[in-house]
């Protein structure tokens, strides 16, 4: 058998021995080229001293690309039994760096295996629960977070989404909440090729660095806000947050934002200044039925 440069087998070879035949109910789309997973990893800086939180690892592509460039730890979360007792023999080439979970993400919660060192997430992320982990991270109390970076790959049009600015066809939910909470950026594109099975379109890795101070605003109550406004994109606001059960003419004029404005357009501070008024909203009515 041939081995790959970090002196273990080519990741074929691997998906062979297990069995490891990609799984779409997983949302699986493996990367076997290992030049492609290092600049991956690289494109995450200096991980020398870094505990890496990797989500979906299925062969351990990147998982091998992250600890050959030199990440001191991993932490490896996958679902998958059969991609499990692969990930085994990686945590053997690099004794004592990789730690193997055997999880669901949307649920497992990384944070007391990281101790205090520097987090960072990086990972090739399942398709089907790529968004909600990508907003579960966003919105993670408190702020700034534990992690100081995502490196992360999404479909093209996700990609778009998350650092798509104000006024564009791009522009809406996901797009305010990473603009908000961090400083997002589209690395580089991977070819539809570069997968096994191929995915129909092409994908991009996005970083994302934490803003230290963002806009003032409750996350829970702008995800709120966000959803009714961009949930009819097309309406006015003065309609479209009609759906958050309260009056949408005094949230606007204390946001600043004229009745007749459009969700597309209205800036990330509109956004955080419509969810304070909100939140205003919501402790009056609480005091007045406590009357």
């Amino acid at each position: 058998m041939t081995t790959a440069p970090d002196g273990l087998p080519p990741l074929r070879e691997v998906i062979r021995q297990y069995d490891l035949n990609p799984k779409k109910s997983l949302g699986q789309n493996f990367l076997f080229d290992l030049n492609l997973t290092g600049r991956i990893a690289r494109s995450a800086g200096d991980l020398t001293q870094t505990t890496v939180v990797e989500v979906g690892p299925g062969p351990g592509g990147l998982t091998r690309a992250l600890l050959h460039e030199g990440a001191k730890h991993v932490i490896a979360i996958e679902r998958d039994e059969r991609a499990v007792a692969a990930l085994q023999d990686v945590a053997a080439h690099y004794p004592g760096r990789l730690e193997i979970v055997s999880d669901d993400a949307l649920s497992f919660d990384p944070r007391p295996l990281i101790g205090d060192a520097p987090a960072r997430i990086i990972a090739n992320l399942p398709y089907n629960i790529a968004t909600p982990l990508l907003i579960g991270w966003l919105t993670a109390e408190p702020w700034p977070p534990w992690y100081d970076a995502l490196v992360l790959m999404f479909q093209r049009e996700v990609a778009e989404r998350i650092v798509a600015a104000p006024g564009s066809d791009s522009y809406g939910r996901l797009g305010v909440l990473a603009g908000w909470r961090c400083e997002a950026k589209i690395m580089f594109d991977v070819a539809p090729s570069a997968f096994v099975p191929p995915p129909k379109v092409t994908s991009s890795v996005v970083r994302l660095v934490p803003r230290a101070m963002p806009i003032p605003c409750d996350a829970g109550l702008l995800q709120r806000v966000t959803e009714a406004a961009f949930g009819q994109r097309r309406k006015m606001l003065r309609q479209s947050l009609k759906s958050l059960g309260v009056d949408p003419l005094p949230l606007l004029e204390a946001a600043g934002i004229a009745p007749t404005e459009r969700a597309e357009n209205v800036s990330i501070e509109g956004f955080a200044a419509l969810a304070r008024a909100f939140a205003a909203t919501r402790g009056k009515v609480s005091d007045e039925r406590s009357l």
